[in-house]
């Protein structure tokens, strides 16, 4: 197991608040320890009734026809759905447009399909019942004839002219332009600055190659479900355990054609999403189902729907190509990336093209991506979506360099790190950054000066990157009358937002943490808020919360104005306290105050909603330890630290809790986890047991370093933590098993078998 007996936590701090970085109680903790909390499985109003889908037992098929009558007769079952019962069954072309009529289609088909199955697990019908036993049962009543058709189910291969189309209107969009015939790539994105076949040239040495990784799941212990009772009037109630309630909003109204002002989300504790929550697999089905039977419908996937029917972490095919001085100066970078979106367009391409060089100052890159569809369940976002991949591949072609030019792995990133006015190659230009606090935090941990010891030992170093946007967010704060302030919210919490946003309105405020009282509202309860996701909240919300506690703070003092009945302009705020500033007598707290606001005037509220540009972006650095089995092949990790820079780390546990959760996942990813397809494109582990989740056997203790640049666009210097921990670690475990073993890897995962294979000379 680990060499290290006990995990190592530094926090490298610049600057220190009363509240802001500190350790308080969870304000979730006591509900979920004590079951107290509520998710969305919980849901059992009186009179509801149970969803259960049937899914194509084929990976791609032509509908010839759905029979639906003999689960309609099953005693129990109250209704039945097709495609032909969503909206977009009626709607044409001329009545929407040509790319929103393609566009509808693919969200209406992804839910049920209506002429072709894209994949095995792909929706075909619903059932509503009395129980789940029996609209599972109903379900197998239903008869459909299929068409058979081969699956396509190779990125590479998809790309090809001669490959089948998989939809016969998707065309491909490249720079503003539409291709005219037919084809799997739906997007092809390009970005460049200078001029990179000059780079090459001035370089000494050029290494490149090629990369692929597979599909792998999020990991969340909770699977999909959705709850909805659609009213007579037409008011749609759901309960959802989505990242985002007015998203799922959206999407509902969206696929359903029905107004936003008739639909209300109650977001419910989310046990786990990492990303894959984003989709609504669920309540736009159990809406309809209500709609039709007028009683409550909840609908829940089963772990193998879970695998096969939402979406996975998409698999890439990658070519890398990076020239270097015999310095170790970048003259060039290139590369090609190839996402699967799977059965319909959508992959995380563009993040993965804006991450993969961007630790980097390079004077010339070009970058090529491709979004291309297979026969696979479409894919979703997971931590970072798209960037894991993408540092994969650059990290692996950097290490590769260090090694020919016999350079340490930091040093050579030093000597090449983004800073800040660096221009990235999409275009930005850097704001201030801590990718060199980073790297020299790395180069001086203990971990990276112990020298390693024992047989078949090999260490691996990467670096990682996410923008870390903003988006929309909205916050209320309400003072109550024995002092403390009621904070709602519509970000959903999934990695301890309440209290981090909590931490931040105390700090704003200058009263105690405790004296905050943080909840997640409904979507009819509070300004519009984008999803948990993308490392935005704590920053996006918090600087929401912070805004409406200065909206709070200046009704504080009007108030504190008309009781002492002075000019407001004679009044201040000052950590927590009222004050006439020069008046000493003239002075109350913040609970003092608060106790006379309903006979002077009544409640003080105050609201943001914000749409943040100064959004910080963020860097890691990973070492890892690894011990390699010769005769199995197997890889241990030994010894793992994450460097991260967090700006500002609001709750340092919860940061803590944040990079070592990244790692685990990073391990599965690169040593073990996939979607294991046959050539039938069935995939044949969709269950925990077959499908190899780390464990605490396969992990060690993770020592975190955080750094604290801060981001001078929050007034905390607060910058996202969620996503980078997921970007490094695919490299850094690569680039140690390529050390090791004295074979470089190019293929995830890195499973026993490839490694023996890679040692005995049969390649990776």
């Amino acid at each position: 197991m680990a060499s290290n007996p006990m995990v190592s936590n530094v926090v490298l701090s610049e600057v220190e608040y009363r509240v802001v970085g500190k350790r308080p109680l969870r304000s979730d903790g006591v509900d979920k320890v004590t079951g107290r909390a509520r998710y969305g499985a919980d849901i059992n109003p009186i009179g509801m009734l149970h969803g259960k889908v049937l899914r194509s037992p084929l990976a791609h098929a032509r509908i010839k026809s759905i029979d639906t009558s003999r689960a309609e007769a099953c005693p129990g079952v109250k209704a039945v759905i097709t495609a032909k019962d969503l909206p977009f069954a009626s709607l044409t072309k001329e009545q929407l447009g040509g790319g929103e009529y393609l566009r509808l289609k693919f969200v209406s088909d992804h839910l049920l399909a209506s002429d072709k199955v894209l994949f095995k697990g792909h929706g075909v019908a619903a059932v509503a019942a009395v129980s789940p036993h029996v609209a599972e049962e109903a379900a197998k009543l239903i008869s459909v004839e299929y068409e058979e058709l081969p699956p396509l189910l190779d990125v590479r291969e998809a790309m090809e002219d001669s490959a089948p189309v998989l939809h016969e209107d998707l065309r491909t969009s490249f720079l503003g332009e539409t291709s005219e015939r037919p084809s799997n790539i739906a997007l092809h994105l390009r970005y460049a600055k200078g001029d990179v076949e000059q780079g090459f040239a001035e370089a000494d040495l050029v290494v490149e190659r090629e990369f692929r990784t597979a599909s792998i799941h999020q990991g969340y212990i909770e699977p999909h479900n959705g709850t909805a009772f659609w009213a007579a009037d037409g008011q749609l109630d759901i309960w959802s355990s989505g990242q985002g309630g007015f998203v799922v909003r959206t999407a509902v109204a969206d696929v359903l054609r029905h107004p936003v002002s008739k639909i209300k989300v109650t977001p419910m504790e989310v046990g786990g999403a990492f990303g894959g929550k984003l989709p609504s697999y669920m309540e736009p089905l159990a809406a309809l189902l209500s709609k039709k039977t007028g009683q409550t419908v909840k609908m829940v996937m089963t772990r193998t729907e879970v695998f096969e029917g939402s979406g996975p972490a998409p698999g890439t095919w990658m070519r890398v190509k990076v020239g270097v001085t015999k310095e170790g100066r970048l003259t060039a970078m290139q590369a090609t990336q190839a996402f699967e979106a799977g059965a319909y367009p959508g992959s995380p391409l563009m993040q993965g093209v804006v991450c993969g060089f961007a630790c980097y100052d390079h004077p010339n890159g070009l970058i090529d991506g491709y979004d291309v569809v297979v026969n696979k369940p479409k894919s979703a976002a997971y931590r970072a979506p798209g960037a894991p991949q993408a540092a994969f591949a650059v990290e692996s072609v950097m290490d590769e360099l260090c090694q020919q030019l016999a350079m340490d792995p930091i040093e050579f990133r030093l000597l090449n790190a983004s800073k800040e006015g660096d221009r990235r190659l999409e275009g930005p230009l850097f704001r201030k950054i801590g990718l060199v606090q980073c790297l020299e935090a790395a180069r001086d941990s203990d971990h990276y000066k112990t020298p390693l010891t024992g047989q078949n030992r090999s260490r691996g170093v990467a670096s990682g990157f996410w923008p870390c946007r903003g988006f929309i967010s909205s916050c209320i704060v309400t003072v109550n009358e024995d002092g403390s302030v009621s904070v709602t919210m519509g970000s959903v919490d999934v990695c301890g937002s309440r209290t981090t946003v909590a931490q931040q309105t105390a700090e704003a405020l200058g009263i105690a943490y405790e004296d905050v009282r943080p909840s997640v509202v409904d979507t009819d309860s509070v300004g519009y808020a984008f999803v948990t996701g993308g490392s935005r909240t704590t920053f996006a919300t918090g600087l929401a919360a912070i805004h409406a506690s200065e909206d709070v703070m200046r009704q504080m003092v009007a108030r504190a104005a008309v009781i002492w009945e002075t000019p407001a302009e004679n009044i201040e705020y000052v950590d927590g306290v009222i004050q006439h500033k020069s008046d000493p007598e003239l002075r109350m707290t913040f609970r003092e105050l608060a106790g006379q606001l309903l006979s002077t005037g009544g409640t003080i509220t105050g609201q943001c909603n914000i749409d943040p540009t100064g959004e910080g972006n963020s860097f890691g650095v990973h070492i890892v330890d690894l011990k390699i089995d010769p005769e199995t092949g197997k890889s241990t990790v030994l010894r793992y630290t994450v460097v991260q820079d967090a700006g500002k780390a609001v709750h340092p546990g919860i940061v803590e809790g944040q990079l070592q959760g990244g790692v685990v996942q990073g391990i599965g990813w690169a040593l073990n986890e996939e979607y294991f397809f046959n050539d039938q494109g069935r995939m044949m582990n969709p269950s925990f047991l077959d499908y190899r989740l780390p464990t605490a056997y396969d992990t060690p203790l993770i020592d975190t370093v955080i750094v604290e640049v801060a981001n001078p666009g929050h007034p905390y210097g607060v910058r996202g933590v969620g996503e980078v921990p997921l970007v490094p670690p695919l490299a850094a475990i690569s680039n140690a098993v390529s050390r090791g073993i004295g074979v470089r890897m190019y293929s995830l995962p890195l499973s026993p078998g490839k490694v023996l294979e890679a040692q005995w000379g049969k390649g990776a």
